[in-house]
């Protein structure tokens, strides 16, 4: 009788066992799931905007000297059409460039069904390392300092604009919730062959740093962020 006992007991624990199993088995499965799911979201949602943003601007990029990015960049690389030397004031040339870019780009922005899915738009300004003792001794700052006062001067002219007086006060207050100035110095300059200096070690190219993004954050980074910050808060416990 104390054997058959042992045996009930042994069986019992193997079946407790196999369910701990196939419980952690499910939760193994729903967080694949649920990893999939964020991923193509995120995935689907870049991959439409940056259709739309080609499609609507491919006609362009020559002539503006604009690159488009599966990054949901928009590339003015041009430094001399852009700003004088040293200068934050926007040239003739660039003024002329944001008067046919900007509206066009804010009818996506606005009237796009993906519009949910963005989450900021940032005005990036980039320079060369040329250092600017008269905005600060530390070069990066100064530089700090002159992208950042470019990318306001962009904000600035983007909100003088004709196009955005006539939007709605819902349709204004859209954009000034995902627009955003951002002076990022030489932190990301270029080397000749357009990559980022801090990855190649490769000298900087003066021409290629120089220069001025329009960068759409989908809301799909930050859940994704966050998913993979639990994923690793789980893991790690």
């Amino acid at each position: 009788m104390a054997k058959s006992n042992v045996w009930m007991s042994v069986s019992d624990l193997m079946t407790g066992l196999m369910i701990i199993f196939l419980f952690i088995a499910i939760a193994y499965i729903s967080r694949v799931q649920q990893n999939q799911t964020v991923l193509t979201d995120y995935v689907e949602t870049k991959n439409k905007l940056y259709d739309k943003l080609v499609s609507e601007f491919k006609q362009d990029t020559i002539k503006w000297q604009m690159a488009i990015g599966r990054d949901l960049s928009m590339k003015f690389n041009n430094p001399t059409v852009l700003f004088a030397q040293g200068s934050a004031y926007l040239t003739p040339q660039f003024k002329s460039i944001l008067d046919e870019f900007l509206p066009r780009y804010f009818d996506i922005l606005l009237n796009d069904n993906l519009r949910s899915k963005i989450q900021e738009i940032r005005i990036e300004g980039h320079t060369d390392n040329v250092p600017y003792p008269k905005k600060h001794a530390d070069p990066y700052v100064a530089n700090v300092i002159l992208s950042q006062e470019r990318a306001l001067n962009v904000l600035i002219y983007l909100r003088q604009m004709p196009i955005f007086q006539r939007y709605t006060k819902e349709q204004k207050e859209l954009l000034e919730f995902w627009f955003t100035a951002n002076g990022l110095s030489y932190g990301k300059s270029l080397d000749s062959n357009g990559e980022y200096t801090y990855k190649t070690k490769n000298e900087i190219d003066p021409t290629a740093s120089r220069r001025v993004e329009f960068r759409i954050v989908t809301s799909g980074e930050e859940v994704l962020e966050n998913f993979v910050n639990k994923n690793a808060e789980y893991d790690g416990q």
